[in-house]
């Protein structure tokens, strides 16, 4: 079978995607997992999920406002990875704490509004994969890039979901917060054509410095090349 043509870039990002899962398969064998093993691998799939959603908003910025092309390429991948751990995640909810009890799973998202919370996000999020291929694209054609603009109300949803579920020290919530909504700001057209010109005022400066620092190095190699040819030449 032949592997698809990547970058080290993408399989590094494919390889990591993995590495959640990898991590809790190993703590479950060693008998690692906390005293509290479903609410453990709970958390940590949610994280997961909360992680490669914030890094797939990421990867337009990267491109448009650093030049970090590569970051395009990974974006789908990274929201469909950030998906697979949000059915991870709802699927041990529902079946390893609830054992698949429809009544006890209505009864508890009902009474937990961090859970209902989670639960819109996720099922925002569930549109976005199933319409993420190249065919959808063209069937919804402008409708597509309108619908997709839901994973930033899903990311503010997730944000919200982990903020009311950890209840004591929000740092953490508060700080993925603050990266989605600087995200959302970066998608602003003043926002993104001034930092875009920033960046590119930079470069001309960095580029203008550095051909300074080249005409400079030539100047002082020819002086010294000079001086050696005058030091070695025979006195009269």
């Amino acid at each position: 079978m032949k592997l698809p043509k990547m970058s080290v870039f993408q399989w590094a990002v494919h390889v990591g995607s993995w590495i959640p899962v990898a991590l809790i398969l190993w703590d479950y064998f060693r008998d690692n997992l906390t005293a509290n093993p479903i609410q453990d691998v709970t958390f940590r799939t949610g994280m997961a999920a909360l992680v490669l959603l914030v890094l797939s908003l990421a990867a337009t910025p990267a491109n448009t406002l650093l030049g970090f092309k590569p970051a395009f390429k990974v974006r789908r991948a990274l929201g469909l990875y950030a998906f697979m751990y949000v059915v991870l995640h709802f699927f041990i909810f529902v079946g390893l704490d609830y054992g698949f009890d429809l009544g006890l799973i209505i009864e508890d998202i009902g009474d937990k509004r961090y859970a209902m919370v989670g639960l819109a996000a996720g099922l925002l999020l569930l549109p976005l994969a199933i319409t993420s291929t190249r065919g959808w694209m063209s069937r919804l054609g402008k409708n597509w890039r309108r619908l997709h603009r839901l994973v930033y109300l899903a990311a503010i949803l997730a944000v919200i979901h982990y903020l009311w579920l950890v209840k004591a020290d929000i740092r953490e919530p508060l700080d993925y917060g603050a990266a989605v909504l600087l995200l959302l700001l970066a998608r602003l057209s003043p926002v993104r054509k001034g930092l875009s010109d920033f960046r590119q005022n930079l470069l001309r400066r960095l580029r203008k410095l550095g051909n300074m620092a080249s005409v400079q190095i030539r100047t002082t190699t020819l002086g010294g090349q000079i001086h050696t040819r005058e030091h070695k030449s025979p006195q009269n």
